[in-house]
């Protein structure tokens, strides 16, 4: 069972601004980026059609978005993002990030910026638009677990939905 993963971004010019700083809006993209690659690892998928489609396939939506920055990244910057899985509810995961400046440096290595992603599981209602919270996938319990409550030192609290 995984709790932890890393994942090596580089910040490409197309998601800096003029003064060649990432824009706040990729860390979201780069939290996605890491979760999916968290679940590729896994043997798993976010993506319905890839968990072997049919009507009521899980879909993961978000509950929650947030970032918090406390370094630039620049545009050619290599970082690293760490997922950690907070908490697992019967319905809903959250997950935390850190996106790391220098990652291969430890002496120079620094917390760039911290987010949280809270995703439900969900089916869709066949024949309408409508989607369902629905308990986590056996096969996504049995591959993930929670981080050790002592990691998330620097992260505060937050409930999710039962």
């Amino acid at each position: 069972m995984s709790h932890r993963y890393f994942h090596r971004q580089r910040v490409c010019f197309a998601e800096t601004d003029l003064a060649g700083i990432a824009h706040f809006s990729n860390f979201f993209r780069w939290m996605e980026e890491a979760e999916h690659a968290f679940y590729r690892s896994l043997g798993l998928s976010v993506h319905p059609l890839q968990q072997g489609a049919s009507d009521t396939s899980t879909g993961w939506p978000r509950l929650k978005a947030s970032a918090e920055y406390r370094q630039p990244l620049l545009f050619e910057e290599e970082f690293e993002v760490e997922l950690l899985v907070a908490e697992m509810r019967s319905k809903a995961i959250r997950y935390q990030f850190r996106f790391w400046k220098h990652p291969d440096d430890p002496g120079a290595r620094v917390l760039a910026a911290r987010g949280e992603l809270v995703v439900v599981a969900v089916v869709a209602v066949p024949g309408t638009r409508e989607m369902r919270a629905t308990a986590i996938p056996d096969l996504f319990r049995e591959r993930i677990s929670c981080v050790d409550p002592e990691a998330l030192t620097d992260f505060p609290s937050s409930l999710l939905p039962p």
